[in-house]
């Protein structure tokens, strides 16, 4: 799924308005994730997570960076699937053996070792199916965590820029990107460098792949939902806590995953 290299820039909308050629650049983008639910890798992703939670099992999600905006997208959303859990950077620190000062630069994102840690915090099932977002694909902690879903036999989905990833090094000891480790593999559609906008300055601006990477979110997880409501199953989708009543309706639906799910850090 590629966005049209006529789509990437209009430079006569840039110069004069640069907020309207950023909603163009948003706007062609769209439509090309839409059209990837209805019959593209969303759906096949969609497939997996609605098989994963017919079965008992659940969802873990996994970002760094901007991309765990992705993960808190995937994980205790309203609207959003109970079966859900997120694995985090912090959780090293939190829940493992590192200190908080290695959370103070972007050492603990490439960093290949943290890959096992990471992984033991989440509480597995056979039936779990895990979601890596990661715009490069290449960072050693995303790949490394790749790899121990795979060597463990989940399956694996990613969402991650192709033409970004397809233009970096990876910076994994085994050489592999994100996009070629996991079964399934959904393209944010944004660019190498993620900016989508040249003011007249000639500064880049305007980064998509937050946008984007939400929609995909969102969307998949619609996709999931309606796919297990054709199994005739009543899927366990969160209620806003902000409503009467939501707080109550989400512990009675979490209650079922007891132990399994992890959120908050």
């Amino acid at each position: 799924m590629q966005v049209p290299f006529s789509t990437m820039q209009d430079p006569s909308l840039a110069m004069h308005d640069p907020a309207s050629a950023f909603l163009h650049q948003v706007n062609t983008r769209l439509p090309l994730i839409v059209e990837s639910a209805h019959d593209g890798p969303i759906a096949e992703a969609a497939a997996i997570v609605a098989e994963s939670i017919a079965k008992g099992g659940i969802v873990h999600a996994f970002g760094t960076g901007h991309s765990e905006a992705f993960a808190m997208e995937i994980a205790g959303r309203a609207g959003g699937l109970i079966p859900t859990s997120k694995i985090m950077l912090r959780d090293l620190v939190l829940h493992g053996s590192h200190s908080v000062d290695d959370l103070s630069g972007p050492q603990l994102e490439r960093d290949a070792t943290v890959a096992d840690e990471l992984f033991s915090f989440a509480v597995r099932d056979t039936a779990d199916v895990f979601i890596i977002a990661s715009h490069s694909g290449v960072h050693a902690s995303v790949v490394g965590l790749a790899q121990e879903v795979k060597d463990h036999d989940h399956p694996l989905i990613a969402v991650t820029s192709l033409d970004h990833t397809r233009n970096v090094r990876p910076q994994h000891p085994s050489g592999k990107r994100l996009c070629e480790i996991a079964d399934v593999v959904i393209d944010n559609l944004a660019p190498y460098g993620d900016t989508t906008t040249e003011l007249p300055s000639g500064l880049a601006v305007g980064a998509v792949s937050s946008i984007t990477s939400s929609f995909i979110a969102q969307l998949l997880t619609m996709r999931a939902v309606e796919l297990l409501c054709d199994r005739h199953m009543n899927p366990p989708v969160y209620v806003s806590a902000n409503v009467p009543g939501g707080y109550e309706h989400n512990r009675l639906l979490r209650s079922t995953y007891e132990g399994r799910l992890h959120l908050y850090g």
